[in-house]
């Protein structure tokens, strides 16, 4: 059956997961839109309705299934629609999505997202495409991305993941590390700037395990070489693994101003003997000391982490270990979960050993009320100081705008008769904290200049 795709038709893209995810999307949007299709909001008035997914955690991927079965239902009325599943679960189930869905038109992996013009060919051709694997060489075309917002620019630096945590279906899904050249990657930011975009957020899945290509540059080149570049006020990157930081790149928290005061850094257990089980091949002491070397190069970052409860095995004296190194380090905020048995990896030969679900959760909330009063201290220090936020818009408060601080914290504030767009640096008195945001009053502004 052919599906005419051309000019005037629009389409709804939902995105779940990582910062590789909203990346995707944009990068879907993109390649639509050359084509002359134009976005929507409502899923009711698509012609072409993508899910880019999320495999990390089991609940995820059932939610996938669920939210597809919502949407066949607008087949009933709109026989033409197109239907996609696109991301980490559509690299899982592959050939079984299509087997299982009547409905769903294709598959689409995310080492193939360049190739989305390509599909939707063949299925105007009428074939049911599955679109999965990992090619050798990814399209990646800067200029077929629709970035979301006009401030903050997203750039991929390195695909997939070598390391083979025990727990994690990454390497599956996203596929063997692939790098992308220096010289690529620096003129994706300099398009970024040159459009007036003042903050870029590196991406990858061990994005500092980043290496020039065929070369011996490492990722502390490439912030140096990203810092300096003209009309960036903020650079960020994310995930780290804290086993590929370096004494060189802690440095460059010495080196560059713009280099923001946030790092998101995963520890997923405070015990030695859980950490060995996920092979995760660091312990507490480097951790420690890596934390240790960070908050001495630059005293004001804020550090997140990852923080996986219940793993198979998991007593209640690795549980307290892990209290015990939360409450030490004091966390700027804390990504916390139960166990989640993924296919395909180590973990599974585990289960034998599976902490039950009310423990895990039991832990799991003890670990986040913990963190709630650590977040609630620290950010309660941080009342009467100034501090400079990038503005992003209107916030969740009635009336407010709200903006991120260096440190990545929420800020919300009047901006009275002062138009601010988002983008502007607005330097603000902290006024008022919670848990999880700050409040603040306005003292200046400056529109960055591209």
């Amino acid at each position: 059956m052919n599906r005419p795709l051309g000019p005037s038709r629009r389409f709804f893209v939902e995105t779940w997961g990582c910062q590789m995810n909203e990346l995707d999307s944009q990068r879907m949007c993109g390649q639509l839109m050359q084509q002359g299709m134009l976005p929507t909001r409502i899923a009711s008035e698509a012609d072409v309705i993508l899910l880019n997914s999320c495999s990390v955690r089991e609940k995820a991927v059932q939610k996938v299934y669920s939210r597809l079965g919502e949407y066949r239902l607008l087949k009933e009325d709109r026989p033409g629609l197109v239907l996609g599943l696109c991301g980490c679960v559509a690299q899982q189930e592959g050939q079984a999505a299509l087997d299982r869905l009547d409905d769903l038109d294709f598959v689409l992996g995310p080492a193939r997202v360049g190739e989305l013009g390509e599909v939707l060919e063949r299925l105007e051709a009428g074939e049911r495409v599955v679109a999965t694997g990992f090619p050798e060489n990814r399209r990646y075309d800067i200029d077929a991305i629709s970035r979301d917002g006009e401030f903050k620019g997203m750039v991929t630096i390195i695909e997939g993941c070598n390391k083979r945590c025990t727990f994690c279906i990454v390497p599956s899904t996203r596929g063997p590390e692939a790098c992308r050249p220096k010289s690529e990657i620096l003129r994706e930011v300099r398009h970024l700037l040159d459009y007036g975009f003042v903050e870029i957020e590196l991406l990858g899945q061990t994005v500092n395990h980043w290496r020039e290509p065929g070369g011996v540059e490492d990722f502390a080149d490439l912030l140096s070489a990203v810092a300096t570049l003209h009309g960036l006020q903020r650079l960020r990157f994310v995930t780290s693994y804290p086993r590929d930081f370096s004494p060189r790149m802690v440095e460059q928290y010495r080196r560059h101003a713009n280099l923001s005061d946030y790092l998101h850094l995963p520890v997923q257990s405070g015990s030695d003997r859980v950490l060995r089980r996920m092979g995760r091949g660091y312990d507490i002491a480097s951790f420690r000391r890596l934390v240790s070397d960070l908050r001495q190069a630059r005293p004001t970052i804020a550090i997140s982490t990852d923080l996986i409860v219940g793993f198979p095995g998991e007593t209640e004296e690795d549980f307290e270990q892990t209290l015990a190194l939360v409450s030490e380090l004091r966390f700027s905020a804390l990504f916390a979960f139960c166990f989640s048995p993924r296919p395909g990896t180590a973990a599974l030969r585990l289960l034998d050993e599976a902490v039950p679900s009310a423990v895990a959760s039991d832990r799991l909330q003890r670990l986040l009320d913990l963190q709630n009063r650590i977040q609630a201290e620290v950010n309660s220090a941080l009342v009467g100081r100034e501090m400079e936020v990038l503005v992003t818009g209107f916030g969740k408060l009635p009336g407010k705008l709200a903006g991120r601080t260096s440190c990545h914290r929420i800020v919300h504030f009047d901006g009275g008769e002062a138009a601010l767009r988002p983008g502007t640096m607005a330097r603000l008195q902290i006024t008022r904290s919670h848990p999880h945001s700050l409040l603040g009053s306005l003292l200046g502004a400056t529109v960055v200049a591209p």
